[in-house]
């Protein structure tokens, strides 16, 4: 990309970097954004929907059906403890996941539009709350109202020789989603447990059956039943018989279905535990992640793209563990996630990481490709 646009869009990397905001709180980010593509990219109109932003590219004589591209700018409750001049400058909180670097390359592939031009509409969207799973649900509307044709999407990730583009036909990430098990009995004097209902021992039976429930021979794919939490009681109330408890896990899934069919069979054993000690049993979830799944003819053109820009590229043999909001653009239209690799496992600070730092130069290989795809 244009060396001038590529610093630039650096330096609005390192402003949001220094400024993060938690999901559903980036007013500030894409106020920021918003304001940097009016000085530097003044063709590009901005769609402020409010909860997100959408750039559009209006082809003057399109060739070809618009194009799509995301990115998320949310931070995370991580600290930033880098020792660099853009270190976040609110404590507790940082861009630890990349998506600085996310937002600030698709503002400069709008610079590299709006300098260059193309023969078809492109859409540009920086969503809101992809860390915990709500952001891309909420934008999907505009997927059929310009009639997109095919989105993509990149994340930076450790798993390869660096700056190569990893890629993997059909399923991405893991469906996932955060789940909560409430059972409530009464409370009673700790000398005389029999008066009250405690549920301690119907949590204990629901945690030992975890594993069985998620044995992997009653699944087709990848099931995960992960324990977070696990609290009964309250705090060293020694004289008082525990009357209410949760259980925290983290449930995924290779094929979303059986994440459902799994999320069933534990509503279904916490319930029957539950009714064995006459307590009452609620379940609650959040951070819920569709799969994220990339269209085979989708990744065929990022492979073309790479081969014409000379980059590397590999096709992962594994989906990663971990997930990603943005299939829910992929259950409304083609596309594709692809990760850019920072360094082989062990060589770079991973995300979620205190010392983890987007590397600026990824910018313009992510450019250099979607102004491939834009072409293709």
């Amino acid at each position: 990309m244009d060396k001038t646009l590529f610093d630039k869009a650096v330096e609005l990397r390192h402003e949001i970097h220094a400024h993060p905001d938690l999901s559903n709180q980036e007013r500030p980010t894409f106020e920021r954004i918003i304001a940097f593509l009016k000085e530097n990219a003044p063709s590009i109109e901005i769609l402020d929907r409010g909860h997100y932003v959408l750039a559009r590219y209006k082809a003057a004589d399109p060739k070809k059906p618009p194009i799509a591209f995301r990115a998320d700018v949310d931070a995370i409750l991580v600290y930033d403890d880098i020792d660099k001049p853009w270190k976040s400058t609110i404590d507790g909180v940082g861009h630890k996941c990349g998506h600085d670097g996310h937002a600030a390359a698709l503002a400069a592939l709008a610079m590299q539009l709006d300098k260059d031009g193309a023969d078809r509409d492109v859409y540009m969207i920086f969503q809101p709350a992809e860390e915990n799973g709500t952001g891309s649900a909420m934008c999907t509307d505009f997927l059929t109202e310009f009639g997109i044709a095919e989105i993509y999407g990149f994340h930076s990730q450790a798993g390869a020789h660096k700056y190569t583009v990893m890629l993997r036909d059909g399923l991405y990430c893991c469906a996932s989603k955060g789940m909560t098990i409430t059972m409530t009995g009464s409370p009673a004097h700790a000398s005389q447990p029999e008066d009250g209902k405690n549920p301690s021992e119907a949590i204990a039976k629901t945690v030992l059956a975890v594993s069985k429930i998620a044995d992997q021979a009653n699944y087709k794919g990848l099931v995960l039943a992960t324990i977070v939490q696990i609290d009964v009681g309250e705090k060293e109330a020694f004289g008082v018989a525990a009357s209410k408890g949760k259980l925290l896990m983290t449930i995924r899934g290779e094929i979303e279905a059986e994440m459902d069919l799994l999320q069933a069979r534990l509503e279904d054993e916490a319930m029957k535990n539950a009714a064995e000690y006459g307590l009452a049993c609620q379940f609650s979830y959040c951070d819920a992640f569709p799969e994220t799944v990339s269209t085979p003819a989708c990744n065929e053109k990022l492979r073309k793209a790479c081969d014409a820009l000379g980059y590397k590229w590999w096709d992962r043999p594994m989906f990663y563990r971990g997930s990603e909001d943005f299939g829910n653009f992929t259950k409304v239209v083609p596309g594709a996630m692809f990760f850019i690799s920072n360094g082989e496992d062990g060589e770079c600070d991973g995300c979620h990481t205190l010392h983890f730092d987007f590397n600026d130069e990824l910018i313009d290989m992510v450019v250099n490709i979607e102004m491939e795809l834009i072409r293709a």
